[in-house]
């Protein structure tokens, strides 16, 4: 069973994800940054100050505090600015991953243009052009 294991764990599959999910996790905190520290800040500006995570409804109340960290301690929230932060820290991440993955179909179409691997429609093997054949002239009603 441990030889299994190693042989699943091991293999080329499995290692790429749990590359692609470091990465990933890695990508997030950077992108969480971005927007919480870069975005934010200049939409709160824009907006007149607005700072859209500590905006929150009281669903108690016992809430009086001001900041949503405080009204949590205090009883429940609603927290729809946090909601509104994630929402737009994920819009970023689509659009950034779009324009990744963007790039690099347009960088592998020019790679397979110079080396000529181009994707080619595939060759059809003659048994199935044969049986094409006597499908439409079946359909036609002609014989061989």
């Amino acid at each position: 069973m441990w030889n299994e294991f190693k042989q699943f764990a091991l293999r080329g599959n499995v290692v790429d994800l749990a590359i692609g999910i470091i990465i990933g996790v890695a990508f997030g905190r950077i992108v969480d940054s971005l927007v919480g520290d870069i975005f934010m800040p200049i939409i709160g500006a824009v907006t007149g100050g607005l700072d859209f995570s500590n905006y929150f409804t009281a669903l108690s109340g016992n809430v009086t505090a001001g900041s949503l960290e405080e009204a949590k301690k205090q009883g429940a929230v609603l927290g729809w600015g946090n909601f509104i932060t994630v929402t737009i820290n994920f819009i970023i991440i689509a659009w950034i991953l779009f324009l990744l993955v963007k790039g690099m179909n347009r960088m592998r179409r020019t790679e397979d243009a110079k080396t000529g691997t181009a994707d080619k429609p595939a060759e059809i093997p003659a048994d199935v052009k044969l049986l094409t054949e006597i499908r439409d002239l079946l359909k036609t009603g002609r014989t061989l």
